[in-house]
Parts: structure tokens; C-alpha cells; sequence
């Protein structure tokens, strides 16, 4: 379509693109592409008897939504999902054989431009895999083929969905549900795209949430739905012909209460000078109702523009994420820790759609690095094994050829300094081995391991590569090839008081050799657990020697010198000291939190560690009074803010109540994993589950469940009497080994008990 209508996502994206183009020498402008309109695709079929086990294959390039007879098939949205587009597509198969009669039938599919071609988060690029969309299809019945996409088919652009972008948002114009203007199809290219049968978990709509009208004080009609959630708005609304409703998302109001979305804007790096998060529909006659097909946003609130008369009207927010089942549950005395759990729940269904990313709004990218620090807290929290693995699938896809694992998998831009000069970055590569090998130990199925080692493999190369090549201050060092000192990593990222810049450009971090030696040790055991006796001596063999590097280089005969807490956290939690030095290292760690008064500094990479390794080296009170710490940088800092998911940063609200950076970020709440296995004391790995509490009188009782592989292991403790009483169930046909505070072990078979 050459002339897509002017409307809310191109007027926005147009005005930024000309601001950004007039900064520019005349012969470097670009011309404004505008976003397209969604295609309609029809085939009519006949069938000469009753349909029998009726079946439809599909797959796009971009997102479908698919109709027979009137009747949409199936209730998966965004399908068929996320994918490296160059490179694979899932295909859904659905039940139609109720939808599909005798006689004439007609098949629509309406064409979004989904992860195809929508502008991408981190950089705002568009049609990362290609400038058309299109369909792919087969229909059978009773075993025989009905009907396939080919071009006997007819399409048009002429339909309601006039432009529509997963970023941005969509526009619907209800004057057009009768579609004309159609025309005939081309066939593409299959250009070498693989297709294979999806074994994901469908994206759906879950909760949903009511919004309430209010007015802000500066005067604007803003709708409250009451939770931070991923997903899009119903309108029901009664309006005449041509009135126009314009709903504009965002996760917070500002320190004055008005509505803003700035906090999650990028403009100067952003291509189209930000994120719109915004519908428009224009109506028809009489009863509107219309939700979204092709977008997704991150919000609580949204701003309403409009002249209807909104009296009798209703907007309802739904919820979507990928089909997952809550996996576990968490209560304890205080009000403010329970809302965290529920926080870091929310800010997995938020972020967990199809893929899991780091934030709805302003990246919706697949990081690496925090699914690296989040997989095993994931696993406890929701039945998300699925979607981990689907994920892990693009990131061999998307793995350079030199072993580098890029950053973001599937990609979302066409590269820059953040995302693919930094590839290769310790911490974050590193997911690759940490992430499949997490999975395996919880659920016991090798084939995660077979799946993902050659990937490993590569990646472990690359990085013992950066240590090979010296720099000349460690050219000398007894340790020197195993010593990584060169190349450009994140670091700890995200470290109260240190910079961005700043942590990515100290010239002497540990993180590298840290993780060589974590990731070699995991990779040994990794590759024994596949019978892989030569490869496993061998990366033991990397490992112990860049162990002794990590100790050689950045300890002074075992003792950490540094101010940061981080280094203490990793040097402990990888095993990279010998257990005497980590007990000392556990010791200064307590008094520099102590001496912090209780707040942490640690970064992304260490926090998740940090109240295990406290509470493993007998400071368990510290660990507490951490968990309970309300002012910032503290988790219940957000609580006492009143979020409703886990914030990017400590401080996303300030003391002001401004907004800042992306509210719904699911890694720093990989605390809620310690919740679970270090304060109710529930490890499940495989076919063996260890419950060791860690009870402590800041708290007067906590109780945990997880619905592990096993069953559901339950365990719970509270003061009472002077005295602290467990209530443990262990799940028929599995044992538990018990391990309580006070030195008691013992072996409990299936049942309920009382200690």
C-alpha cells in the first residue's frame, strides 16, 4: 500500500524522524518510511463432506490472526511468536474440525508486521527481517490436504487495522470492517527459512483489569488499572461516525500526578525518536468494541484523548504472557516482603512473552545477561522451562561464528555499541552455559545439555581466547593465559554509585576471569554429566587454572581488596577462594554491609547471590535486615512506592515520586528465589530435594510451596513458644534430606510433618 493514512503512531514517529533529519548535512537526511497498514488475506474452499479431524498449519512473516467462517481459530496471540526471521518460524497447529463445514467455507488472515518488520526496542530499527509480510499455510481433513496458501488467494490493505506496530501501538478504524479493495497475491521466496512444529508455550491473554477514570491535575482524562502489566486495552465504547479515541500508555504518573511516559524514552538513540505505546481507534456507529491484535505495551495507566462521551464506557486492560502456570507461593509475617514476591511474579508474566526480555516498554529485548541471573529464580516462580528453551534455541541461531553469543536473541536492531560491540561480554555470554545447565539440574533432562553444548563449546573457546591474548601488564604473570584483562564487558552493571561508563571501563575488573573459571567449572560438570570424560578433565583442568588467576591477580594472598561488596559476592558465590579465605571474605562482606547500614552495593551480576551467600556463612540476621531494608538502594524501597512490579533501578521512583527508567525490570527480583530456597529452605533439583530453612526472629513465620518435577514440596516455620516449628510436606514417591539451623539431620520419606 503507497498511501498508508495519516494517523497517531506515523504523526508521532514522523514529527521525531524530521526533528532528528534536520540536525543532519542535507545530503545524509532520510526519508520518513511510514508504517503500513495490516494485510487481509482470503481464500474461499469447499469441502465436499463433513470435516474429520480437521487441522490448520500456519506460520507468518510477522504476526497472524486467523478466521474461518467468521469464527477466530484458536486463542493464541502474537503468533506464531518471536523468532531469528532470517533464519527459523514456528508453526501452530489448530483444531478446526468445528469451525470447518461442508460446502463452501472461507479462511481470512489478517497480517500484522509483528517482530518482522515493527520498529525493534533498543535502537528503534525497523524490518530487522524483511520489508514484506506474508503467510504460510496448510488446511487438511481426515488426512488430505483442502487447502494451502498459494496464489489462487486474494488480499487487501483496505482493512480496519490501518497501521500497526509492536512498539508503538496500532490504529483501528471501525468504518472499514467490510474490507474492500482487494486484489491478487505474490508468492515469496522461502529464501532457506527453516520451519519446524512450535514447542513453546502459546502468548495469551490472562488477568484483566478494570480501569478507572481520573483526573489529573493538569487537567488530562487518565485511566488507572490498578497493576503494572504487559499487554493492551479493550475499548467499549458508544460513539458516532468518524469520533476518535486515542488511549497512550505509561507506567507511572509524574511527582505532580500527571501522566508521563518519559521515564522509559530513549529519544537520542531511538530511530523514531521514542516509544508512542499508544490505539486509536475511529468508530463506527453505535457500539464499539475493539482490543488490539498486533501490539503489546507496558503500562498502569493511559492517557484518553478523545470527544466521546465516555460516561457510559468501559476499558479493560488484559494481561499477556506466555501460557506459564504459577509454580510456587510465598507468605510470611510481612506485608511488604509478601508484595515483593508478588512484585517479582509480575514482572515475570510481564516480561515473559514468548521470549523473555528485559523490560515491556523501552527495549523488549532478550538480554542474555538477565536471563542468566534469573533462569534458576524463573523456574521456581512459574512453569517457564518452555520458554527458556525456545530462547536458548535463538541464541544459538543468533551465535557469531568466533563463538561470541550475541546479546539480544532474537535480535532487535541491526547492531550498535550497546548490542554488538559488546558481545562477548563476561556475565552475559556466560548464560549460555549458566542457563541450560540450571534448567537440567532443576528437571533432570539431559537432552537441555545435548541441545546447547556445542553452543557452550564455542563461547568457552572465545573467552579463554580474550586471556590468551596477554596484555602487557599481565604479559609476566605465572597465570597470564588465563588472566582476562582486554576487550570491552559490561562488568557488574548497575552498581549503586558506579556509572555505566564506568563499569565498563575499569582497566583492571575481575568479572572475566571470574566467570572463566565459574563457566569452566560448570562446563566440566556439564560435560560429565554427558559421559564426556576428556572434555570434562579439560575444562576442569581451564577452570583451576583461572581460579588460581582470579586469586594471583585480584586478591592479595586470598584477600579481596576492594570497597565494592560485588567482589566479595562473586569471589565467594563462584568458589574462587579456598573455603578458609571465602569465611573471611564472608566476614568483611558483613561489616561493609553493616557499615552501609545495612544497603547494598552490589550490581546486576552479584545481587542475586548476595542474601545466599550471607545467610550461608552464618549471617543470616544481615541477610534479613537486607531483605527488610525500605530505603534505597533496598528491595522494599519500590514496595513502600507503592510498585506493583520490580523496578530496573533501586531508586525508579525518587523522593520527588518521578519516574525513572523502566519500572518493570524481572531481574533484581531474583531475590524472591532466595525467599524460597534460603528462607523456607526448598531446593529442588532433579529427582532431590533438600529443605534447609533459615529462619530468623526479624520474621515470626514464613511458608513456601513449589510444584516441582516431583510434586509440590511445601515448608513452612514460625516462632512460637521460644521455640521455631517447621510444618514440611515432601511429595509421594520422593524423599527429602532435612537440614534445620540447629544441626538436626535426618531423611524424610513422603507425607506431612511437624518439627
Amino acid at each position: 500500500n503507497e498511501n498508508p493514512c495519516t494517523d497517531a503512531i506515523n504523526a508521532f514517529a514522523k514529527k521525531n524522524w524530521d526533528e532528528k533529519q534536520a540536525t543532519k548535512p542535507e545530503a545524509e537526511r532520510e526519508v520518513y518510511k511510514p508504517h503500513l497498514p495490516a494485510s487481509y488475506i482470503k481464500k474461499n474452499l469447499e469441502m465436499p463432506c463433513a470435516p474429520d479431524n480437521a487441522r490448520l498449519y500456519i506460520t507468518a512473516r510477522g504476526l497472524y490472526v486467523s478466521y474461518l467462517n467468521g469464527k477466530r481459530i484458536g486463542d493464541a496471540v502474537l503468533a506464531p511468536g518471536s523468532f531469528t526471521g532470517t533464519d527459523h518460524l514456528g508453526v501452530q497447529t489448530y483444531d478446526v474440525t468445528n469451525l470447518l463445514k461442508e460446502g463452501s467455507n472461507e479462511l481470512l488472515i489478517a497480517l500484522g508486521d509483528g517482530w518482522h518488520r515493527s520498529t525493534s526496542g533498543v535502537d528503534g530499527d525497523r524490518n530487522l527481517f524483511g520489508e514484506e509480510t506474508g503467510v504460510l499455510f496448510q488446511l487438511e481433513s481426515g488426512g488430505q490436504i483442502v487447502c494451502v496458501s498459494d496464489e489462487d488467494m486474494i488480499a487487501s490493505q483496505e482493512g480496519p487495522i490501518r497501521t500497526n506496530d509492536m512498539q508503538q501501538g496500532e490504529v483501528y478504524d471501525a468504518r472499514l470492517e467490510d474490507i474492500k479493495g482487494w486484489h491478487g497475491v505474490r508468492l515469496m521466496e522461502n529464501a532457506g527459512i527453516k520451519l519446524a512444529g512450535m514447542d513453546n508455550l502459546p502468548v495469551k491473554e490472562h488477568e484483566s483489569f478494570k480501569g478507572k477514570l481520573i483526573q489529573t491535575p493538569n487537567g488530562e482524562t487518565v485511566l488507572d488499572f490498578g497493576q503494572n502489566i504487559a499487554g493492551y486495552i479493550e475499548i467499549r465504547v458508544n460513539a458516532h461516525e468518524g469520533q476518535r479515541i486515542l488511549l497512550t500508555c505509561g507506567e507511572a504518573l509524574d511527582g505532580s500526578g500527571n501522566f508521563t511516559n518519559e521515564n522509559f524514552q530513549d529519544r537520542n538513540r531511538h530511530k523514531e525518536g521514542g516509544t508512542l505505546q499508544a490505539i486509536e481507534l475511529i468508530c463506527k456507529e453505535g457500539l464499539n468494541i475493539y482490543k488490539p491484535s498486533f501490539t503489546i505495551m507496558g503500562f498502569q495507566y493511559a492517557k484518553v484523548e478523545t470527544d466521546i462521551d465516555l460516561e457510559n464506557s468501559e476499558f479493560i486492560a488484559h494481561a499477556v504472557y506466555s501460557d506459564m502456570e504459577k509454580a510456587a507461593s510465598f507468605e510470611c509475617s510481612n506485608a511488604d516482603v509478601n508484595k515483593l514476591f508478588e512484585n517479582s511474579v509480575w514482572s515475570q508474566k510481564g516480561n515473559f512473552c514468548d521470549v523473555p526480555t528485559d523490560c515491556p516498554t523501552r527495549e523488549r529485548a532478550a538480554w542474555t545477561g538477565d536471563m542468566g541471573v534469573f533462569a534458576d529464580t524463573g523456574l521456581y516462580l512459574m512453569d517457564c522451562y518452555p520458554v527458556i528453551e525456545k530462547w536458548l534455541a535463538e541464541c544459538r541461531a543468533c551465535q557469531y561464528p568466533d563463538g561470541r553469543v550475541a546479546n539480544i536473541a532474537p535480535p532487535n536492531s541491526r547492531g550498535s555499541f550497546m548490542t554488538a560491540m559488546l558481545c562477548g561480554s563476561s556475565g552475559w555470554g556466560d548464560a549460555c552455559i549458566i542457563v541450560p545447565y540450571t534448567l537440567y539440574k532443576r528437571c533432570g533432562d539431559k537432552k537441555i545439555l545435548e541441545d546447547n553444548y556445542e553452543m557452550m563449546q564455542k563461547w568457552y573457546a572465545f573467552l579463554l581466547g580474550r586471556a590468551a591474548q596477554t596484555t602487557p601488564e599481565q604479559e609476566n604473570g605465572p597465570y597470564a593465559k588465563y588472566t582476562v584483562l582486554n576487550g570491552i564487558d559490561y562488568g557488574e552493571w548497575c552498581e549503586p554509585g558506579i556509572s555505566a561508563m564506568q563499569a565498563m571501563s575499569n582497566p583492571k575488573k575481575s568479572v572475566g576471569t571470574a566467570y572463566l573459571a565459574y563457566s569452566g567449572r560448570l562446563l566440566s560438570e556439564i560435560a560429565k554429566e554427558l559421559g564426556l570424560a576428556e572434555d570434562a578433565e579439560k575444562y576442569k583442568e581451564i577452570s583451576d587454572n583461572a581460579k588460581a588467576a582470579f586469586r594471583y591477580t585480584f586478591t592479595g594472598d586470598g584477600v579481596i581488596k576492594s570497597d565494592r561488596q560485588c567482589e566479595y559476592v562473586r569471589a565467594i558465590a563462584f568458589g574462587l577462594l579456598s573455603e578458609e579465605e571465602c569465611a573471611a571474605a564472608a566476614e568483611t562482606l558483613n561489616k561493609m554491609i553493616i557499615e552501609n547500614d545495612y544497603h547494598l552495593n552490589t550490581g546486576f551480576l552479584s545481587t542475586p547471590f548476595l542474601c545466599g551467600v550471607l545467610s550461608e556463612y552464618g549471617y543470616t540476621d544481615t541477610a534479613y535486615k537486607l531483605l527488610l531494608q525500605d530505603t534505597a538502594p533496598g528491595w522494599l524501597y519500590a514496595v513502600k512506592k507503592g510498585a506493583g512490579t520490580i523496578w530496573e533501578t533501586w531508586e525508579g521512583i525518587d523522593n520527588e515520586g518521578n519516574p525513572h527508567e523502566s519500572l518493570n525490570h524481572y531481574s533484581y527480583g531474583a531475590v524472591s528465589g532466595w525467599l524460597i530456597k534460603g528462607v523456607c529452605g526448598i531446593y529442588a533439583c532433579g529427582k532431590n530435594v533438600t529443605i534447609k530453612p533459615a529462619p530468623d526472629p526479624l520474621l515470626s513465620y514464613a511458608k513456601a510451596s513449589y510444584d516441582s518435577p516431583l510434586g509440590t514440596v511445601k515448608c513452612g516455620w514460625r516462632y512460637e513458644g521460644g521455640q521455631v516449628k517447621y510444618e514440611i510436606s515432601v511429595p509421594a514417591n520422593a524423599a527429602a534430606d532435612v537440614i534445620l539451623p540447629d544441626g538436626r539431620r535426618e531423611t524424610l520419606a513422603a507425607g506431612d510433618y511437624r518439627l
